[in-house]
């Protein structure tokens, strides 16, 4: 189990992101098949506060905005953001798969909220050594799910090329490091605890990301706000659940192979109460929207 990503990837699947030198040899972060059953929670949770910010920094640019998506996977934040946007609209696609970026490209929107075009085009990239030049033109840097398995030196120079390129950046469901379940449980706790550790291995920022890129992007002048942007999962969304279930105590196990008998038995029991309909399940996520330069406003 990978931490935060559901499910490992099957024989035959292939990772969304692989952010590092050797990343060859790297776990796969995301399977294609978990990023499509999370992309209606996904969409349900994103803070649309952040879109009318969004909009006013946006509007009447001549020719339209050219967004870059970082990590796009099978291309979910195009579908959920595009189609909220006034204007012509041209989406550069950001990722190290060229299977999920040829998906991403073909599943993409097509209209922009009041009916201008949107059109896209795909780059093979490490988006952990992203640069000011790479993002020339850009009007806005999108992510989703990034953020948390960053670095703070990667996080640093996403900064760096965002407010060197002068554009916004909109990074969405970044782990908070809290999750509340009902019924609630003894064992809650011990394994949000594991989870959380296992986020941080290897210098990842985990549940730590949305603070540090807080702090890098005010550091560089821009003006930052951060929204909640928690799953709320219940019985409608039983099937997200139990593969999210599998995924959070699996890295809490791998994490804490002392927990191994007594979360089998906590899964096992969490997995009935979702199939019965009776688990009721938070999983805090944020949002972070960064505006570079004395144009961003107040927070």
């Amino acid at each position: 189990m990978i931490a935060g990503a559901g499910p490992v990837i099957r024989p035959g699947e292939r990772a969304t992101v692989r952010l590092r030198e050797g990343a060859e040899e790297e776990p796969a972060r995301y399977a294609p098949e978990w990023l499509r059953l999370r992309e209606g929670a996904d969409a349900a949770a994103r803070a649309e506060e952040s879109l009318d910010l969004l909009r006013t920094r946006l509007s009447g640019r001549a020719g339209g905005i050219v967004v870059h998506d970082l990590g796009c996977g099978t291309g979910s934040m195009g579908r959920w953001l595009a189609p909220r946007l006034d204007g012509a609209q041209h989406w550069v696609l950001h990722d190290r798969d060229p299977y999920l970026l040829h998906f991403a490209a073909a599943g993409s929107p097509k209209a922009a909220a009041d009916g201008s075009r949107v059109t896209v085009e795909t780059r093979r990239a490490d988006v952990s050594r992203l640069t000011a030049d790479a993002l020339a033109g850009a009007s806005l840097v999108t992510a989703s799910a990034l953020l948390d398995v960053l670095t703070r030196e990667e996080v640093e120079t996403l900064a760096d090329a965002c407010t060197g390129a002068g554009c916004p950046a909109l990074l969405t469901l970044s782990v908070a490091g809290r999750v509340e379940l009902g019924p609630a449980d003894p064992l809650d706790a011990e394994i949000m605890d594991a989870f959380n550790a296992h986020q941080r291995r290897g210098g990842l920022l985990g549940p730590d990301a949305v603070n540090a890129a807080r702090e890098a992007f005010t550091g560089r002048g821009a003006t930052v706000r951060v929204l909640p942007s928690a799953w709320w999962l219940g019985p409608g969304e039983a099937a997200l659940t139990a593969q999210w279930l599998r995924g959070w105590v699996g890295a809490a196990v791998e994490q804490r192979p002392d927990l191994d008998e007594r979360a089998e038995r906590y899964l096992q029991d969490r997995l009935a109460a979702c199939a019965s309909g009776d688990l009721h399940v938070v999983v805090h996520h944020d949002d972070l929207l960064a505006l570079p330069g004395p144009e961003g406003g107040p927070a």
